[in-house]
């Protein structure tokens, strides 16, 4: 058996983004950095001491863990029941959800073409 105290959600294993707090740019290790010839798949972590915002040129210190991008919420273990909603990306759950609201809206306002 595992220990919870060690266990992660899938979000916190995913590798997070960094935002730079002088001009908002966001560092994506998926993407890298074509300016600065970062591959993708780096991490933050993993980049040069030297490394600057490609916008603005701040320092590396400036940047600001924001978490990690389209992973699911919750365990590896819990995936697999909620029909599959719960291996929706957060929002991918905000528009099954809101488009579920927008169609029903609609549904409900074709009642009124009803004599």
């Amino acid at each position: 058996m595992s220990d919870p105290a060690n266990e992660q959600t899938l979000a916190e294993q995913a590798p997070a983004r960094y935002a730079c707090r002088a001009c908002g740019y966001v560092y994506e290790p998926s993407k890298g950095d074509s300016q600065s010839n970062v591959s993708s798949g780096t991490l933050f972590e993993d980049l040069s001491g030297d490394w600057r915002c490609p916008v603005c040129g701040a320092r590396k210190s400036q940047f600001e863990n924001i978490g990690a991008s389209n992973a699911p919420s919750g365990f590896q273990e819990n995936l697999n029941f909620g029909l599959g909603v719960n291996r929706l990306t957060p929002g991918q759950k905000n528009l099954l959800i809101f488009g579920g609201l927008a169609i029903g809206f609609l549904f409900f306002l074709s009642l009124y073409g009803l004599s």
